[in-house]
């Protein structure tokens, strides 16, 4: 047995104990049912399922859940349409999550998939130190499937990034405020 303070009592009858536990009003848990003799401890149970539950909670909160997130592209895709997907995918690579592109082909397009590994190729360039390829573009179909998943050391060096340039924007307004003043 163990008592309240946590200090080893030894071996000790059930009724000694469950006195014992009665008269410090708490619980006689039993800790290990495995070993002989039984290993049991004086607390507050509800007080340990709390604390457990606290503690639970608190795992969860500091633990980031990586989604994959998916990019529709086409082989004739637009110039500004695909700046726009590749910002998403870089934002998406920067909260931790990894991207899935997908190159649909319609018709004609099917017979020249040539295009769908040139854009894919740009794209993992474009990306560079952000993004590692986890599965190189496979055909799938009408469609083309390539995974990225984001480079830990890439991801720290492009918010350090973005964060002097925001500090460089700040000041850059702190001086025309005072120059218009």
């Amino acid at each position: 047995m163990i008592d309240e303070t946590g200090s080893h009592v030894g071996i000790v009858p059930i009724e000694e104990a469950l006195r014992r536990s009665e008269a410090a009003g708490l619980d006689l848990v039993e800790v290990s049912s495995a070993a002989r003799p039984f290993v049991c401890r004086i607390m507050d149970y509800g007080n340990f399922k709390y604390e457990q539950a606290k503690k639970q909670r608190e795992s969860k909160r500091k633990q980031h859940v990586t989604d994959v997130k998916e990019v529709k592209l086409r082989p004739r895709i637009d110039e500004h349409d695909y700046a726009v997907k590749m910002r998403n995918a870089r934002k998406f690579l920067l909260q931790n999550d990894k991207v899935k592109f997908v190159m649909m082909f319609r018709g004609r397009e099917r017979s020249h998939t040539e295009y769908g590994f040139k854009l894919l190729d740009r794209v993992v360039s474009e990306l560079g130190a952000l993004a590692n390829v986890e599965s190189r573009p496979q055909a799938e179909g009408r469609f083309l499937v390539m995974v990225v998943a984001p480079d830990p050391a890439g991801i720290k060096a492009e918010k350090a990034r973005i964060e002097k340039e925001k500090k460089l924007q700040e000041q850059a307004a702190t001086a025309e405020a005072k120059g218009a003043a």
